[in-house]
This record gives C-alpha cells, sequence and structure tokens, in this order.
C-alpha cells in the first residue's frame, strides 16, 4: 500500500522561499508541495516546515559514553541518549565525530571509541534510531597513535567525513599560548614547571607526526571516497596546505583571514552554531556571527550544544542583514548535506527525502514540534 500523508496550513520553508500550503508526503519522500492549499491532512496551524537538519561535527556522543572521569556507559545505551537528544532538536542526520589519535588530555582510549563506532553500526542494523548516523573521524594528527586509531576505521562504509586537527600548543586554535594554559594547565592540574614540559612534548609530536600523518590520511581518504575537512585554520599558508590536500570543508576557521581564503578557493566555510548565538568564539577566534554578515559563512554544526543548531539558523534568518530564513535555514540543511554528498535530503522539494521539522518560534526560540525521518515520525 501507498503510504501517503499530507501536512496542510503550513509555513513551508524551501530553497529560495517561503510558501503557505501543503506539504504531500508519499513512502518517504516529497511528493507535492502546494500553495495556498485547502487540502484536508494534519493541521500544522500555521507553523513552520523546514528540511530535517544534517549535522557534521558534534562530539555530543562522546560526552554520553563517558559523562565522568574513568565512567563508561553501555556503549548502545550511550548512542541511544545522543540520538534521542539530536532527534529532538530537529536533527535528521548526523556525523557522529569520534576522534583518533589521543593525547594526555584523553579520558578516552581508541578501543573505547572503535565500541562506539560498533554500537553506531548495530544500531543502524537493529532500526533502533531516530536520526540517520554516519560518522566523522576527528583526526588528532600530531598524536602518536593517530594511524594506528585510524586503520580501526579500514573499510568502515559509515565513514563519510574526516577532519586534519592538530591541538598542539602555537597550532592553529592554540596559537595564543595564553589560551592553551587557561584550558590545559587548569584541567590537568599542572605546576608551570610541568605546564612547561607538558607544551615541550605536545609540540615536539606536532613537529614528527603532524606532516606525515596529514599526508597519510589525506590520501586514504581520497581512495576511499571519504570527504576531507581542514580544522581550525589560522592563516593564509594553513588554507594553502588544505587546499593541496583536497580538503572540501573548512571547519571552524579561527581568523578572517582564512575563513575569506577558504571561501575563495570553493572550500564550504563551517562554524559553530554555539558561536553565532554567544556572538563570540568560546577561545577567543573569530566570531561566526561576523562571518556570516560578511558572506563567508556556509555551513553551521551544533558542536558542543545540539539544540543549538536549530537555534542558531532561526536566529541569523532574524538579525543578520542580508540573511534570509531560507538562506540561514540552508546552512543547517542542504548545504552541510551537499558538502558530504548527500544529494538526496536538505531542502523541501519534490523527490528529495521526507526529513522535516515542524516548528513554532516562541520569544524568539524556535520550539521543535514534530520530526519526520523519511516521512515517518521520529520525534
Amino acid at each position: 500500500m501507498t503510504a501517503e500523508t499530507v501536512l496542510h496550513n503550513a509555513r513551508i520553508v524551501l530553497a529560495d522561499e517561503i510558501v503557505e500550503g501543503s506539504l504531500v508526503l508519499r513512502d518517504g519522500f516529497i511528493a507535492g508541495i502546494e500553495a495556498g492549499s485547502s487540502r484536508s491532512g494534519e493541521d500544522m496551524g500555521g507553523d513552520y516546515i523546514i528540511p530535517g537538519l544534517v549535522e557534521l561535527h558534534t562530539d555530543h556522543l562522546e560526552g554520553h559514553y563517558a559523562p565522568r572521569p574513568k565512567v563508561r556507559w553501555n556503549p548502545i545505551a550511550a548512542v541511544l541518549a545522543h540520538d534521542a537528544q539530536v532527534a529532538t532538536a530537529g536533527i535528521t542526520t548526523v556525523l557522529d565525530a569520534l576522534r583518533v589519535g589521543m593525547d594526555e588530555d584523553a579520558d578516552l582510549t581508541s578501543t573505547d571509541i572503535r565500541k562506539l563506532a560498533d554500537a553506531i553500526e548495530d544500531s543502524v542494523q537493529q532500526d533502533r534510531l531516530r536520526a540517520d548516523h554516519f560518522i566523522h573521524l576527528r583526526c588528532e594528527v600530531s598524536a602518536p597513535d593517530c594511524l594506528r586509531a585510524f586503520a580501526n576505521f579500514d573499510g568502515d562504509e559509515r565513514v563519510k567525513l574526516a577532519s586534519l586537527m592538530d591541538h598542539a600548543p602555537g597550532q592553529r586554535q592554540f596559537v595564543n599560548l595564553e589560551t592553551y594554559a587557561y584550558y590545559y594547565q587548569r584541567k590537568l592540574k599542572l605546576t608551570d614547571r610541568d605546564f612547561k614540559l607538558f607544551c615541550e612534548k605536545r609540540m615536539g609530536e606536532s613537529a614528527v607526526n603532524s606532516g606525515p600523518n596529514r599526508v597519510h590520511i589525506a590520501a586514504a581518504c581520497h581512495e576511499r571516497g571519504i570527504v576531507l575537512a581542514s580544522h581550525d585554520d589560522a592563516t593564509i599558508g594553513h588554507v594553502g596546505e588544505a587546499i593541496e590536500q583536497g580538503v572540501r570543508v573548512a571547519e571552524f576557521p579561527t581568523t578572517e583571514e582564512a575563513a575569506r581564503a577558504s571561501k575563495e578557493a570553493g572550500l564550504g566555510v563551517l562554524m559553530g552554531a554555539p558561536n553565532v548565538m554567544r556572538g563570540a568564539s568560546h577561545s577567543g577566534n573569530v566570531s561566526a556571527r561576523t562571518l556570516a554578515s560578511d558572506g563567508l559563512l556556509d555551513i553551521l554544526s551544533s558542536d558542543y550544544i545540539p539544540f543549538s543548531l536549530i537555534q542558531s539558523a532561526f536566529f541569523l534568518g532574524d538579525v543578520v542583514e542580508g540573511i534570509s530564513l531560507p538562506q540561514a535555514v540552508a546552512m543547517v540543511s542542504k548545504n552541510p548535506a551537499d558538502a558530504v554528498g548527500l544529494t538526496d535530503r536538505g531542502v523541501i522539494e519534490q523527490g528529495r527525502r521526507a526529513d522535516l521539522v515542524r516548528v513554532r518560534v516562541d520569544d524568539h526560540v524556535p520550539v521543535v514540534r514534530t520530526v519526520w525521518r523519511q516521512g515517518r515520525r521520529v520525534a
């Protein structure tokens, strides 16, 4: 039997306009968009219908698995808790960011990370999940064990994206050593002398490992069809290196200079939705809101707050001059989907997957009322 659902009396956010009318869903796909329709069906009460959100970089899952130092939760339960939170925030496709390459601040091991990946795969196979889950490998290229950990994902077809990161002091996000000290000296409770030795060790590892690991991982990703992202680019030189390695997404550039160079080179510029909402980076880098105003922002990621993704889209569409709601919604749906080759979703048009979110806005805060994935209600 054909499964058909009609959502009527809705404000439908299309790629370039908002239409009042009805959506027809059939067998998991969008079968029709009818402006001004008087069709009967499920009354949306004038709420917005937007495409399901597509999240490229959230490391939120690791917090469910290791909620406290030395505590490990059941990996399947952790995946389910994470899945419930992202789905009820309107995210219908998520790339779970799993770290490969550990340093002294890491509570997790490569074994833990593989357990989480296996729990994701098992949960997909058993149809436990509300959102559609893939994997994003956050590759800490300065870490000595990066390539060994990366090898744990050989042949894993769920991997869609890999980012090349270097969080050593003096590099990219942490060019300012005072910022690095604020993060790591306090976190690891190190004396000034021990912190100095810690920094020297990490900088030495970066000098030895980062270059070869970047080359190896970039080549492997190109061979396997995995999209590459750079991470925390700060200079024109960093962007040039990313282009040379075939990077397609520039994650969290730390300066306007790097963001502009990335945009001009055709890379998708990704920034954090929490940065948009706060009006500034938590680590003192360039404001995502500024990049949006300057036309240098393509993709938003919830990073560490799942609900910030939908919140930032409605915020940008409301307060940033020159950005309409359809354009802001594209930053959390179509643009990220296209960046990783998921061209069957991300926009409301006939023939696309019926991944949809019903939203009401109260006191400038979007309220997620209903979420559908492939036409099936999941939240």
